[in-house]
Parts: C-alpha cells; structure tokens; sequence
C-alpha cells in the first residue's frame, strides 16, 4: 500500500501546480491586459495591472477591420475540412484497421509521412492543382487544400483508437446479421465517440491556425481567415500591439470554447488511444 503524502509534499506539489498555471495563464492576462490599453498607455506607462481600460481597440477591429468576417471564413473552412476529414478518415482508419490485404501496413505508413510532409514543400504542386481546377481565392478550394494535412492526422489518430476495440463485437453483429458497414457505423462509431471527438478538436485546431496556405490561396480581403487578418494587422515595421492583442485575444476565444465544451471527450480520447494503441 502506498504511503500517504505528508504536509510538505503536499505543499510542494500544490507550489508546482501554481507555478504551472502562472506559467500557462500570465501570456493569457498579458494578451488581454494590453489589448484593453490605449497605445500611449502601453508605450509610456508599462503595467502589468489594468489601467484606463478601454475598448477601443476591439471597435475598431470588429469595425473598421472586419474581422468577424475573417472568424466566420474560418469557422466555414475550419469545420468543413473537420466534418469531411473525419468522415473519410474514419474510414480509413477503420479499412487499415479492420481488413486485411496486400500492403496495407505500408499505406499506414505513407499517411503519417504525408502529414509529416513540410507544408512548404506542398504549397508549388497545390498552387498548380488548385489553378488547374479553379479554385484559387475561394473557400471550398481552402478547404480542399487543408484536407492535406487534416486526412492524415485524422486518419492516423482513429487507427490507434479503433485498434483498442475489441472485433469481436463487430463479429457478433455480423454474425446476428448485420453489414460491415452497419457493423462499422452502428457498433464502432458510437463506441468511438471520444475519440472522434478529440480527432475532430484537434483538427479542427490544426485548420483554425494555419497561416501559410490560407496566405498564398486566398487574395480577397473578405476571404482571409483568422490567421490571414492578424498578420495584416501588421503594416509594414508598425505594430499596434493593443489592436494585434484584440485580434489574437478574438482569435483564440472560439478554440478555448470549443477545448471547454469538449474537454471530457478530449481528455478521454487521449487516455483511451493512449492505453489502447
């Protein structure tokens, strides 16, 4: 049996964990502190505490700049490239997973290195696919390029999830009768369900905060995402610190929602894939 801790490792460990989430959340106040100050008061009087707050900064972002017209292009292309690479993927994973034939051990392989791949070694061959089409400067053609790297991550995640299942459910049902597919949607799917979610969550965060395709694709202001407006709120070697928090503290607000809402499915899809994969 395992010793109670006493007093003082309990005091340490509580000094730690404080210490951690001063760590973690001080960028956090920072970030919001400054985009609440008016320029003078950011230059000339440096405070870490709040002082003559003010929402300028964020009227003239959500005015002037537009930007939740930018939030709402990446929410669009966000959760598109989400809901499709999640519905192929699982496929996917559960084809690489499931069923057997020749080189499938090596397809798997292919995946992880495709998402490994560096996204600047990719943006020449999709400017040319993407002009081919005719997609350039549009939504749908963005979100046909993130599935790039959305697909694979979400592919490679699932697999180490669903080879934590027992098949024998799935045998069980098709032997009672049922399809692989129905098998595959009314059996594993739901029982997957974390791990779906934290598939999701995290790809959706790998779309939310790209930069460099949504920079070379996309040319109309009033289809730049997130990242594409935050680094226009840059104007050549002028940087408006309270305005370019106000863009980042806006920009990080839909994601820190969306870990909230969803923390329990995360945190138990990464301990699930983690004991079963």
């Amino acid at each position: 049996m395992l010793d109670k801790p006493s007093l003082l490792q309990k005091m340490i460990y509580y000094v730690c964990l404080a210490l951690l989430a001063l760590m973690i959340l001080f960028p956090l106040y920072f970030m919001v502190t400054v985009s609440l100050k008016t320029p003078r008061d950011i230059y000339r009087t440096p405070s870490l505490l709040p002082v003559n707050l003010t929402l300028d900064n964020y009227i003239e972002l959500f005015t002037e700049r537009n930007f939740l017209r930018a939030i709402a292009n990446s929410v669009l292309v966000a959760g598109l490239s989400t809901v499709v690479s999640v519905v192929f993927a699982s496929m996917a994973a559960y084809s690489l997973v499931r069923l057997k034939y020749l080189y499938r051990n090596w397809i798997g392989r292919f995946i992880l290195f495709a998402y490994l791949t560096p996204s600047a070694l990719l943006f020449i061959p999709l400017s040319v696919i993407i002009a081919r089409l005719q997609l350039g400067n549009t939504l749908h053609g963005l979100v046909f390029v993130y599935l790039t790297f959305a697909a694979p991550l979400s592919t490679w995640l699932l697999m180490g999830y669903f080879r934590g299942i027992p098949i024998d459910l799935e045998e069980q049902a098709m032997v009672d009768g049922a399809t692989r597919m129905q098998a595959f949607t009314r059996i594993l799917l739901p029982l997957s369900a974390p791990g779906l979610v934290a598939c999701a969550v995290f790809t959706f965060t790998a779309a939310w905060n790209e930069l460099l395709f949504g920079l070379i694709f996309i040319t109309s202001p009033n289809l730049q995402t997130v990242p594409v407006a935050l680094s226009y709120l840059i104007t050549g070697d002028v940087f408006r610190w309270g305005l370019i928090m106000a863009g980042a503290v806006a920009a990080a607000l839909p994601v820190m929602v969306l870990y909230f809402l969803a923390q329990r499915f995360v945190v138990q899809g990464m301990a699930s894939g983690a004991v079963k994969g």
